[in-house]
């Protein structure tokens, strides 16, 4: 069957903004946190197990409801953040949603307080809320009184919060201005960065140049902004809660130790001469004595082939049906249920992301779909998220979404499914041997480049809390770009401004480095696959089942990996060495 470019609708969650539905839904969720309230009394020590749940249960209710009064407001504004009842909707539920969480917020606190006895008691009988609960009393020693707790939930929504919307309000308004075959083009930033994969080398470094031409205007701005949310950050996390770095914090957020994350960082450190040597190996087929910057992602061959839509979604649905028709027939529940948002448009959200409501309904996928491989890659990428809840969806609210570094094993791994199969099938050589550099292409994008964000975030945080300004911020990513490429890549000035120009930073402190961690993962699990075939499904599949149902930590040992050890994570980089070292074997073009 054909697929089209379509937008996606919303009508699963609510039928419209000015719905009866969406005004019924707050009124419940009114009266549901009023009655959850009342139960407070019934929070004692020596609580039987059945009212304990029957709370819990009441509790996951409400937090359904509020998911996806959130998601209709959150998906809303990402398909047109300049839409004004949007910006207004997702504003009014942040409010209401720190509103709520401060009347309910008696639970959490009680819960963390509570002996360690009969917390024990009461673990016994919390069937599948176990690990939500586990990791809720992780957070006592960074635990504030009530007042403060409420006091702080309030701040974000007309502080952090606030600042986000606004960034991402500026930022998705940009036009960028590009001369094509002596044509002025008018382009969102989706639009000009195809410029930058593209073969001509003078529309590489000109997209670049205007993408951070418009970025640098307001840069310092942006970098306001930046220092205002890593202010606030520590602020809460170091002052507040006791948080011994600003990257501790997210970590506990994750559940990964901060030793796994550290061994993770210090290991693509200690590895960026890897990807020195393939920039200069790229350097060679491309018949340049040396990569500039604008140049790391340029294609190898001109075979700039393109796909259709259609023909990517079969593409991506056959790669994960040859892998278990299962995966396919979950990802062909998204186009069924319409809840793919695929076209360009003016004022959509950049970038791509997948968002898992409830674990009922199927989750929502935003793309900026354009024809490159690189599109395909992304839609078998964010089909993977879709599949990795739906695949958990037997958990509770709390417990099918997967931590942030385990949330990229689905993707990643979709990802590496596709390009499998686009090699299977190509006997161009040009494209084939624009496939395999592109592998390289992304995992640098993916590990290396992320981890060095993650570095300059460490940093970042560090320089701010010494009052560092918007330009030392600017010389710091410098710094931090030439230690990523060495000598192996010449910079230009306007890159100083890449850093506001990635939106991670601003939303998600340090949620990065989940993209090393999981790409480093399944390149370990993709090299199994490969040596087990048939007998590795059953324990892939066991991963994502699991979702957040279980420590990150705890449900790789179950699969023979240890994240604390650095000898782990160089295996990923050893697996991308063989790689590399395949390439340099390939004749230059």
């Amino acid at each position: 069957m054909p697929y089209e470019q379509t937008a996606w609708t919303l009508d699963d969650l609510f039928p419209g903004f000015d719905s009866s539905e969406l005004a019924a839904a707050f009124d419940e969720l009114n009266e549901r946190v009023t009655a959850f309230a009342s139960r407070r009394s019934a929070l004692t020590p020596d609580i039987s197990p059945e009212a304990f749940l029957d709370i819990l249960q009441e509790s996951e209710a409400m937090t359904r409801l509020l998911h996806r009064l959130y998601a209709f407001a959150g998906l809303s504004f990402a398909a047109n953040t300049q839409d004004q009842k949007a910006q207004a909707l997702l504003g009014q539920v942040q409010q209401f949603a720190a509103e709520l969480e401060n009347r309910t917020l008696f639970f959490s606190l009680w819960w963390k307080n509570l002996d360690e006895e009969n917390a024990a008691r009461l673990l016994k009988a919390a069937g599948d809320y176990r690990y939500y609960l586990e990791k809720m009393r992780a957070f006592k020693p960074h635990t504030l009184a009530e007042g403060e707790e409420k006091v702080v939930n309030l701040k974000n929504v007309t502080g952090v919060e606030a600042l986000v919307n606004l960034y991402d309000a500026i930022t998705n308004r940009y036009v960028f201005h590009l001369a094509v075959e002596g044509e002025d083009k008018e382009l969102t930033r989706g639009e000009l960065m195809t410029y930058v994969r593209g073969s001509d080398p003078d529309l590489r470094a000109a997209a670049y140049q205007e993408l951070y031409r418009v970025y640098g205007q307001d840069g310092p701005v942006l970098g306001q902004m930046y220092q205002a949310i890593v202010r606030d950050w520590r602020n809460e996390n170091i002052t507040l809660r006791g948080f011994h770095s600003p990257i501790a914090a997210r970590n506990l957020r994750n559940d990964i130790p901060d030793q796994a994350v550290e061994a993770l960082l210090t290991v693509c450190q200690r590895n960026a001469p890897l990807f020195q040597r393939y920039f200069r190996l790229k350097a060679r087929h491309l018949g340049m004595d040396t990569l500039r910057r604008y140049d790391i992602y340029a294609p190898v061959a001109t075979a700039n082939k393109r796909y259709d839509f259609s023909q990517a979604v079969h593409l991506v649905l056959d790669s994960f049906n040859q892998f278990l028709p299962r995966f396919g027939e979950l990802a062909e529940q998204v186009f069924a249920a319409g809840h793919i948002d695929s076209e360009v448009r003016r004022g959509k959200q950049g970038g791509a992301f997948c968002w898992s409501v409830t674990p009922d309904l199927v989750p929502w996928v935003k793309l900026n779909y354009q024809g490159r491989a690189s599109d395909v890659a992304t839609m078998a990428h964010e089909l993977g998220h879709a599949i990795h809840a739906m695949l958990a969806a037997d958990h509770t609210v709390f417990t099918y979404h997967a931590s942030l570094p385990l949330a990229e094993t689905a993707s990643t791994f979709g990802e590496m499914m596709l390009i499998d199969r686009l090699l299977a099938e190509e006997t161009d050589p040009d494209v084939r041997r624009d496939l395999l550099f592109r592998q390289i292409d992304d995992a640098y994008a993916t590990i290396m480049r992320q981890a060095f964000f993650a570095l300059f975030e460490k940093q970042a945080h560090e320089m701010i809390a010494q009052n560092a300004s918007v330009d030392d911020l600017a010389a710091a990513y410098m710094d931090n770009l030439r230690a990523q490429f060495g000598e192996a890549v010449t910079l230009s000035e306007e890159f100083r401004w890449e850093w506001v120009s990635i939106p991670h930073i601003y939303h998600t402190p340090f949620y990065v480095y989940a993209y090393a961690f999981g790409q480093l993962l399944v390149l370990a699990l993709y090299k199994r696959y490969r040596a087990e075939g048939e007998a590795f499904k059953p324990l892939y599949e066991a991963i994502l089942r699991a979702g957040g149902s279980q420590a990150p930590e705890k449900v790789l040992q179950a699969a023979g990996i240890e994240i604390r050890d650095q000898t782990f994570w160089q295996g990923g980089f050893d697996t991308l060495a063989e790689m590399i070292a395949a390439l340099e074997a390939l004749p230059s073009a």
